[in-house]
Order: structure tokens, then C-alpha cells, then sequence
């Protein structure tokens, strides 16, 4: 047995758009899923696959779950959080989350996966909705209050 500490990598993709003055984030609400349903998250997110960038999990995460195509080039990495889901201490419970936001794709986004979400919403940055997944919310609010870091490590 491997006592190596191992993280599970994901990828997070905010779709950010200037609507006449405000500033938005493109949110899901998680529905479905055995984890935290009922909660808005980011409308593009997931694990990155064996031989994937992050880069390239976020482009096949977005098209995967809202239809549209995403140039790489057009991606800006935000922040990486490492996060330990508490109490636990398995692998399965160190995750490298990997943050990126786009501002161009190819046609308006709508909801691909309707087993894991029940809703896919605009909401102006001054304006979030609750309740949120608790990581995602913690990035979205150090990025709205300009607090975002290259890298956050946080227990939750």
C-alpha cells in the first residue's frame, strides 16, 4: 500500500460576461448529483481525466455541460485552491481545485447534463445567490473583493 499523499485534481470554468455596466458569473444549481444538491456552483466543472491539461478538462467540461466550444486560448487561469474535505483524511479527501475563467465562447450556453442540474442562471457579481458550494463561493468572493491569490489552501 501507497501512503504517498495524492490529491484529486478538478477544474472549475466561470463564464464572466459585462451586461450593460455588471459584471456576471454563468451558475448551475446542482440537482441530482449526491453532493451538495440544491446549491449553486459554477456552470462548468469537473474532474481532470487521466492525460488531460486542465486547460483541456475545462474546454471538454464546458461543452460537456453547457454546449458550447472554448478556444484554450481564451482561458485565464484565477487561483488554485487546495482544499481537504474535513475530518476526513483518505486520499479521496485532498483535492487541487484549478480555477479558470473565460469570456468568449461559441453560442449562448444552456443546461447538457439535466440529471445534475435543475437551473443555469446570470447573476451579477454584487448579487450571488444562496446557498453556494462552500469552496466555489470562497473563490468567487476573494475574487469579486480582489482578496484572489495564485494559490489558497483551506480545510472545509
Amino acid at each position: 500500500m501507497n501512503d504517498r499523499f495524492q490529491l484529486v485534481p478538478a477544474v472549475y470554468l466561470l463564464l464572466r460576461r459585462n451586461l450593460v455596466g455588471r459584471e456576471q458569473v454563468l451558475l448551475q444549481l446542482r440537482e441530482g448529483t449526491g453532493y451538495l444538491d440544491g446549491h449553486w456552483a459554477h456552470a462548468a466543472a469537473g474532474h481532470v481525466e487521466r492525460g488531460e491539461s486542465v486547460f483541456d478538462a475545462a474546454v471538454r467540461e464546458c461543452a460537456e455541460e453547457l454546449g458550447v466550444a472554448v478556444d484554450p486560448a481564451d482561458l485565464v487561469s484565477l487561483t488554485t485552491l487546495h482544499r481537504r474535505q474535513l475530518p476526513g483524511d483518505s486520499y479521496k479527501d485532498h483535492r487541487v481545485d484549478f480555477f479558470v475563467e473565460c469570456r468568449s465562447w461559441s453560442s449562448e450556453p444552456r443546461l447538457m447534463e439535466t440529471d445534475k442540474a435543475a437551473a443555469l442562471q446570470w447573476f451579477d457579481v454584487e448579487e450571488l445567490p444562496t446557498p453556494m458550494v462552500p469552496h466555489e463561493e470562497f473563490v468567487l468572493g476573494a475574487l469579486c473583493s480582489g482578496r484572489l491569490m495564485p494559490l489558497h489552501c483551506i480545510g472545509f
